[in-house]
């Protein structure tokens, strides 16, 4: 059983559940994943908590342990600055809490040469808790957005898409990712779980799964996910 983390935003961790639908589509019913959404959407909103950061741990570490009762093998958090809490939730709960950050390092690694510029978008309180550079700097440029495109762009974007205007959204983030074309970035990590929803809203599937320019973290956890479930 897959045990999923969500509520951070609703939509992010209900997206999550549609790829992995979508990686299994096809089969009959009983050959799709077993997996239990926790959509805890009262967990204490990420980037005005970082100073606060106990807050935020409890709630996740007591959604962690609802889905560990419940028989889940391992856990999920479709959302990306949540990692910023992954160590100590980690130490608090007996079941693995796979790491979206490391899981989208180790995936760069393998398709992209050593100190190779990738860009990132993604909330700026993923980027002040540097859960991406904790990786990513040892053998990339990681490179954000200036933070007027940020203000302008990418927080607009993740905005509009928390409030369902997704054709908005993906007008709003394009001058951020023209940013980081320009700065000829080898890949684009979209790294705030509303970004892949605004970057390819009116794409199919297979576009957004074969994307040569994006690296979506929810996907990449999707399939992860899937690998560890059938090994299990």
């Amino acid at each position: 059983m897959i045990g999923i983390l969500g509520g951070m935003g609703t939509q992010a961790g209900l997206d999550f559940c549609n790829k992995l639908a979508k990686l299994n589509r096809g089969k009959m019913d009983q050959k799709y994943p077993m997996f239990i959404l926790y959509n805890k959407s009262n967990t204490p909103k990420r980037p005005e908590n970082l100073k606060k950061y106990t807050n935020v741990l409890k709630e996740l570490v007591a959604g962690c342990k609802m889905l560990q009762k419940n028989k889940c093998k391992f856990i999920v958090m479709p959302c990306n600055t949540a990692h910023y809490w992954h160590a100590d939730i980690q130490k608090k709960i007996n079941v693995p809490l796979i790491s979206m950050p490391k899981e989208v390092y180790n995936y760069t690694s393998k398709t992209c040469k050593k100190n190779s510029k990738i860009g990132i978008l993604c909330t700026e309180a993923t980027l002040k808790t540097k859960i991406y550079n904790n990786y990513f700097d040892r053998n990339f440029q990681l490179i954000s957005p200036s933070k007027n495109i940020q203000k302008k762009s990418v927080n607009k974007a993740i905005k509009l898409v928390k409030m369902g205007r997704v054709k908005d959204a993906e007008k709003a983030i394009k001058s951020s990712v023209n940013f980081l074309i320009r700065k000829k970035c080898k890949k684009i990590i979209l790294g705030c779980t509303e970004l892949p929803i605004a970057i390819f809203a009116y794409k199919s599937f297979k576009k957004a799964k074969e994307s040569k320019t994006f690296i979506d973290p929810n996907l990449l956890l999707a399939e992860i996910c899937m690998k560890k479930y059938k090994s299990t």
